[in-house]
């Protein structure tokens, strides 16, 4: 497991933290792909912002077997995480500011920060609702046949008298 014992630390030193992690590893991520497959390479910098702020820079990149809403098959999802994460101590109060700024977003750290949980935070948020390929049918939409509209014979009642 990555883990950074002390994200303030990291952050106030400017430590980077790179790496890959196996999909299979992201348990959260399972039931919405249609095979678990793969890896996902991330690199996490830490450094200081323009007001002395301890930020953290997720990259996370990588190519993800999602299942396609309609078909059911595999649709390839380009990964490409990029975010600000400010470190704030958790329980922190922040201002109505603060939460409305949306160049970063927050991230609530007591000290320890478990790396694969907060890289797979971040493509949960970042995955589409409803993943589908361009052009794709229902599953077995091909093998139908013709469809039978069930009020075709009312058509033929209409404009007859009684």
């Amino acid at each position: 497991m990555k883990r950074i014992s002390d994200a303030f630390v990291f952050a106030r030193e400017g430590r980077v933290l790179e790496g890959t992690l196996a999909v299979s590893a992201l348990e959260r991520l399972h039931d919405l792909l249609a095979e678990v497959s793969g890896e996902v390479t991330f690199r996490l910098e830490g450094f200081k912002g323009a007001n002395g702020e301890l930020m953290l820079h997720l990259e996370v990149s990588g190519v993800l077997p999602l299942a396609c809403q309609r078909c059911l098959k595999s649709v390839a999802f380009d990964l490409d995480v990029d975010n600000l994460l400010q470190l704030v101590p958790e329980g922190a109060e922040l201002s109505q500011d603060e939460l409305e700024d949306d160049t970063r977003d927050f991230l609530p750290v007591a000290r320890e920060l478990n790396v694969v949980d907060l890289v797979e935070d971040e493509i949960l948020l970042t995955l589409p609702v409803a993943p589908r390929h361009e052009k794709c049918g229902l599953p077995g939409a091909a093998d139908a046949g013709e469809r039978i509209n069930p009020f075709a014979k009312l058509a033929g009642l209409k404009g007859k008298p009684n």
